[in-house]
């Protein structure tokens, strides 16, 4: 099971400039760990994706990902996202061990990081192998 983690930055560029209801998700991989960067994507003012070392994506399937539905009801915002099935084709991805979603619209600042999943060790899928990132059924995040 992956772990979630927010990205402290993520909630000013959610206040701020982000429309989620029209905006395009999509996922990153990466096998070093955040505190490791040079500059690490969970520190204040670095929650994008260029402090992210990402790995090579060239027989990866799609990372986009589709929005369900962004809005509020009683007090409450929620951005669902479906879930995302990642396949290798032609080769292997990875290794990675965290999935970034980061925000692929907003241009500044360009590609800002919504969240990561750890998942505890690295992880490599052969060609053909599938990942499925099974995004909360209550949505990505909530606020209220």
């Amino acid at each position: 099971m992956a772990v979630f983690n927010l990205i402290n930055d993520w909630l000013d560029n959610l206040v701020e400039d982000t429309d989620c209801a029209s905006d395009q998700f999509t996922v990153a991989l990466s096998d070093t760990a955040p505190g490791a960067e040079g500059s690490p994507p969970t520190g204040d003012g670095d929650g994008v994706l260029a402090n992210v070392t990402q790995a090579v994506y060239t027989f990866c399937s799609s990372r986009n990902i589709t929005t369900v539905s962004s809005g509020q009801a009683a007090g409450t915002y929620g951005l669902v996202l479906q879930d995302l099935t990642l396949t290798a084709a032609g080769g292997v991805v990875g290794p990675f061990r965290y999935v970034y979603v980061y925000d692929d619209t907003v241009a500044a600042p360009a590609d800002p990081l919504v969240c990561y999943y750890d998942y505890g060790s690295s992880i490599t899928l052969a060609d053909g192998e599938t990942l499925l990132i099974d995004f909360a059924a209550g949505g990505l995040f909530q606020l209220s």
